[in-house]
């Protein structure tokens, strides 16, 4: 093989492990002393040096962004991604979207590719755990977060814990103790504000039994309906699926069978909000006269059900476009962290408990 095209997917099939572990070996991140000798040695046998992709980072600086998100099917990551190339046709720069399928392993392979391809920005919905960015951050590149920050868990039992403690300060809510962070802005929605007004708007209406419904990246909305809902939270009625259609619509059927007695449900994203739909028409349960439910994101099809869907809509096109600016402006300061309103819309499917 030749050294000098090695690449971080070539270092992580040679050390037997992930390409997101490679990453936080190679950041500096925390891994078992045999995996990180076993990498480093890969490493270097390969001559795969993430500190040289930095200086060519810095010398051939090429122009253009990346887009890293999920799921480019998803309404809601199709109108981020709208805001983002709007932004950056304005600026004259072109954008290099890549979707990460919501796998830390597939999101720390385009970030080698990216680095590889000398792209000097970077707007991510991310997927993997802090550790992950180390080798963007330490190249030189110019990251940005978009809708959401990377998750607290780490891809395999190898590591320590991993999040951006300090933005999720943005909404008020307090991480782990043992929580790291990276030094990354992001452009956020409210999550606490949009989950507290729709919490209190069902409490208003008498519901008591509040299921939430969550999925990858929700790890701030969770923390925001906790705070909401207050001590003692019932563990049984938050309910998480994985970033597929088929297990949202598996969790929200689980837990409408599994707790008969919920009255409310709040969908963290479109995509579980369709699925608590579907699996309530498949089990005969009427919106809103035998379960009320909220989802957090406005999509056109929203209005179109019957009855319409209440929503937490939050400006999806705004967030792309402000990443953009902010990735686009960054120079010798590091820019702030933005934080965007998001609106509760009230619709037919939520109606007084019964």
């Amino acid at each position: 093989m030749d050294a000098k095209r090695a690449t971080i997917k070539d270092v992580a099939e040679a050390a037997g492990v992930g390409v997101a572990t490679v990453s936080r070996v190679l950041s500096g991140g925390s891994a078992s002393p045999r995996t990180r000798e076993r990498v480093l040695a890969v490493a270097a046998q390969l001559d795969y040096r993430p500190s040289a992709l930095g200086r060519n980072l810095r010398q051939r600086r090429t122009g253009g962004i990346g887009l890293l998100v999920p799921d480019l099917t998803d309404s809601f990551f199709g109108r981020l991604a709208e805001g983002v190339l709007a932004c950056a046709r304005s600026a004259g720069e072109p954008v290099v979207v890549g979707s990460t399928g919501d796998d830390p392993e597939q999101e720390a392979e385009l970030i080698g590719m990216l680095l590889e391809q000398s792209v000097d920005r970077l707007i991510a919905v991310p997927s993997g755990d802090a550790d992950a960015w180390g080798p963007a951050l330490k190249a030189g590149m110019t990251v940005v977060f978009a809708d959401r920050l990377p998750s607290e868990a780490p891809d395999d039992d190898e590591a320590d814990l991993g999040t951006t403690a300090d933005l999720m300060l943005l909404d008020g809510l307090t991480p782990a103790p043992a929580a790291r962070s990276v030094d990354v802005p992001a452009v956020l929605a409210d999550d606490r504000a949009g989950i507290r007004t729709a919490v209190r708007y069902l409490r208003g209406l008498g519901h008591r039994r509040i299921a939430f419904l969550g999925g990858p990246g929700h790890e701030r909305r969770v923390a925001a309906f906790r705070e909401a809902v207050g001590a003692p939270v019932d563990d049984e009625l938050v309910v998480f699926a994985t970033g597929s259609r088929d297990s949202a619509y598996a969790a929200a059927s689980g837990l409408f069978q599994s707790r008969p007695d919920l009255t409310a449900v709040l969908a963290a994203g479109n995509v579980l909000g369709e699925a608590a739909v579907l699996a309530a028409r498949e089990l005969d349960l009427r919106v809103p006269r035998d379960v009320s439910l909220v989802m957090y994101d406005d999509v056109p099809w929203a209005e179109l059900c019957a009855p319409p869907l209440t929503v937490i809509a939050q400006p999806a096109r705004d967030i792309g476009y402000r990443a953009a600016e902010l990735v686009l402006r960054a120079g010798g300061r590091r820019p702030r962290s933005v934080v965007l309103p998001t609106e509760l819309i009230v619709r037919g499917s939520c109606g007084p408990r019964r």
